[in-house]
């Protein structure tokens, strides 16, 4: 009797699930059993990381979890965020310090907030100075699209500001241009580990003219289920006004963000921009917008040349004077776009300039109103919606939909869910024309008590990239945050692969 080594039908087995498609078979065997193509199922295992939210004493902070409606047929299941893990006391605190440790560990295993139900949010709020970073799961039924908004309003202070983040799925690696370590700026990078042992990351820095010397931004240990807040600033001894910041890991895995505070200006959290591409879309800019910085960033060898173009209301044009730039290998190039949305609200694209589509990373520092009253926020470049992508903490006012299609006309629908306290969902249908932005009023749930979540899902036509824009006047300022809306990934290709074991049978 013949066998087939154990090894090569573990490789044929591997190989299958990455192709979707093998056949277990020996040399000159012709019974092959091919696999079936692979099906899209929905995901069994989502994880979110939320960062500290604020050190003030005069912030609130709002917590928003969703997940939207599926098909059905899943197991029941759970979502819910949890506060990271404080470090271990003191071994030689009194015995008094002990149980006050341990009632306060059994506080925060308590979940901060938990999904009750599909299609409408649950929302958490905290004014507690120094609240934890959050480290979240969700299971079964929860799983596919769950999405978390962190929202926290700083109204005065060196950190003031509406600062808004989607709390991130951890990873390897990020990309944040649009940092800085310049005297006016406290930008700190928040590290969040959601695994039981520890992580190891690195943290590099690039300014205009390269990389930024740096000897303490190499082997930074997050502990098991905790996070890290590094003020980039102390990384190096270079101040630059524009700066890319590159996280990845050696070991683990984490979440990362940036919170960006700047003098008289506001604050805001810098998430990661979309993978390096030849291509970056970055949609919603304000049409009120009284300041636009571009920062990108070329990470690989060679120089990239792109073409910038604003996506308008009524089509696609180049700012004057600014309709390409040139971003020199490992070096952050920066343009000033000034107020390039002329009064309209608008996205914009980057394309290879010269052809050759090197890999580049952006984002938008963006400013509205003059003086003591502007308010900054940052949009980096995201990818597609997709099948199907999110974002929760809407409100009755102030929340505004931007759709950008650059390149076919699409069709997309919205879906406003069911508010957190109560209201009906309500859907509505947009067409968005090839290489314009659309910016509209989410129209609310019926009857809406609480917040609301938007789901955003493609029906026809090409892709589409989205942005929220959430506004609250506070102390006469218009403070705003942008929330881009990726594919949320809730559905996966899984191969189906049958064994024929009879190949291993004479």
């Amino acid at each position: 009797m013949k066998s087939t080594p154990l090894s090569l039908i573990a490789g044929v087995v591997a190989l299958a699930a990455v192709t979707g498609f093998a056949a277990l078979t020996v040399p000159g065997d012709e019974g092959a059993t091919e696999a079936k193509a692979a099906a899209r199922l929905p995901v069994e295992r989502s994880s979110l990381l939320c960062p500290e939210p604020s050190m003030s004493d005069l912030a609130e902070t709002t917590y928003t979890s969703f997940t939207p409606a599926g098909k059905g047929g899943q197991e029941a299941g759970a979502a819910e965020l949890k506060a990271a893990e404080a470090l271990p006391a003191d071994e030689d605190a009194d015995q008094d310090d002990k149980d006050k440790d341990d009632k306060d560990e059994a506080a925060d295993s308590k979940p901060v907030i938990s999904l009750k139900d599909l299609g409408k949010p649950s929302t958490a709020e905290t004014s507690k100075s120094g609240a934890p970073a959050l480290v979240g799961t969700a299971t079964g039924a929860f799983a596919p699209g769950w999405t978390a908004q962190q929202t926290t309003m700083a109204a005065a202070g060196g950190a003031r500001g509406l600062l808004g983040v989607s709390c991130t799925a951890p990873d390897t690696d990020f990309w944040f241009p649009g940092a800085s370590t310049g005297k006016a700026r406290q930008d700190y990078v928040h590290l969040t580990n959601p695994d039981d042992t520890a992580a190891v990351a690195d943290i590099e820095l690039y300014g205009a003219e390269g990389p930024l010397k740096s000897d303490v931004a190499e082997g930074i240990t997050v502990p098991a289920r905790s996070s890290v807040p590094m003020l980039i600033s102390t990384l190096t001894s270079e101040a630059a006004e524009n700066v890319t910041v590159h996280v990845t890991t050696r070991s683990g895995r984490v979440g990362a963000v940036v919170s960006a505070a700047e003098d008289e200006v506001g604050s805001d959290w810098l998430a990661a921009s979309a993978d390096p591409a030849g291509t970056q879309v970055l949609p919603g800019i304000p049409a009120d917008a009284t300041s636009v910085r571009l920062v990108a960033f070329a990470p690989g060898e060679d120089d990239a040349d792109v073409k910038v173009q604003l996506l308008g209301k009524n089509g696609a044009f180049s700012p004057a004077g600014n309709d390409t730039l040139h971003i020199k290998s490992q070096m952050t190039a920066s343009v000033d776009l000034k107020d390039v949305t002329r009064g309209e609200p608008g996205s914009l694209r980057l394309t290879p300039a010269d052809g050759s589509r090197t890999p580049v990373v952006a984002a938008l520092r963006v400013v509205r109103g003059k003086g003591a009253e502007q308010e900054v926020a940052f949009i980096p470049a995201t990818g597609p919606v997709g099948e199907r992508a999110s974002v929760a903490d809407n409100r009755a006012k102030g929340s505004v939909l931007s759709l950008t299609a650059p390149g076919e006309t699409a069709k997309v629908k919205v879906t406003a869910s069911a508010g957190s306290e109560g209201g009906d969902a309500a859907v509505k249908t947009y067409t968005v024309k090839g290489g314009t932005t659309l910016e509209v009023e989410p129209e609310a749930p019926a009857g809406l008590k609480g917040g609301y979540a938007l789901t955003v899902e493609s029906e026809s036509g090409g892709p589409v990239h989205a942005a929220r824009t959430l506004m609250v006047e506070e102390g006469g300022i218009d403070m705003f945050t942008v929330q881009t809306l990726p594919d949320d990934e809730g559905m996966v290709e899984v191969p189906e692969a049958e064994q024929d074991l009879s190949v291993l049978d004479d």
